[in-house]
């Protein structure tokens, strides 16, 4: 991997796109860390109705490589290129269902499907509320094949002062559930009544 920590970011169309932005400007910061793109339709429309009307495009300027997710032949699409995982923020149902059952139709799901088989972490913030039978299963599916479902739940707790609190928490849980030697996400902690920061090391 050349030295880098190859990591791919993929957004679907759920709501709660600025997760998946703040976990891209986490890793971009990074030096050791390469950042692979896969932005579903839905998502890029999620984006410009959240995030505002740029964010797309910044967005594939932060990423070292900014993948087509119709372009099922990318690097990433393959076991043979090295990842050291992968984190879908948000992550739609309808995206969760195709990861659960192997239904391979675009990149994003696809790489997805390469880092269960290749035994690496995946990470899928689901957001949805409530939720029915259906998508409990989807969740569980995923969660017997090896995904790591973490929804993106508010650390209450830790008293955020303003959604971009919320943000940044959830965004850095995410990073740190990848379990990367030598990364860790700057993210407040709790520490028995008191909260700690733990930086990026």
């Amino acid at each position: 991997m050349s030295g880098r920590h190859h990591i791919i970011v993929g957004i679907s169309g759920a709501s709660g796109a600025a997760i998946g932005v703040r976990i891209v400007e986490r890793l971009a910061e990074q030096p050791q860390c390469a950042v692979h793109l896969v932005v579903s339709g839905a998502a890029a429309r999620t984006l410009r109705e959240e995030v505002g009307p740029d964010s797309l495009a910044r967005l594939r300027d932060l990423a070292t490589h900014a993948h087509d997710v119709a372009d099922i032949g990318a690097c990433i699409a393959s076991g043979s290129f090295s990842t050291a995982g992968m984190i879908v923020a948000p992550c739609s149902i309808r995206t969760l269902s195709a990861i659960a059952w192997g239904q391979l139709d675009n990149l994003l799901v696809r790489a997805a499907d390469v880092q269960l088989k290749e035994r690496r972490r995946l990470v899928l913030l689901v957001r949805e509320s409530p939720l029915h039978l259906g998508h409990l299963r989807a969740m569980t599916q995923a969660t017997e094949i090896g995904a790591i479902i973490a929804p993106p739940m508010p650390a209450f707790y830790l008293r955020p002062q303003s959604l971009d609190d919320v943000v940044e928490q959830i965004a850095c849980r995410a990073i740190n559930l990848l379990g990367i030697p030598g990364l860790r996400a700057n993210a407040r902690e709790w520490d028995g009544g008191t909260t700690v920061t733990s930086d990026l090391a």
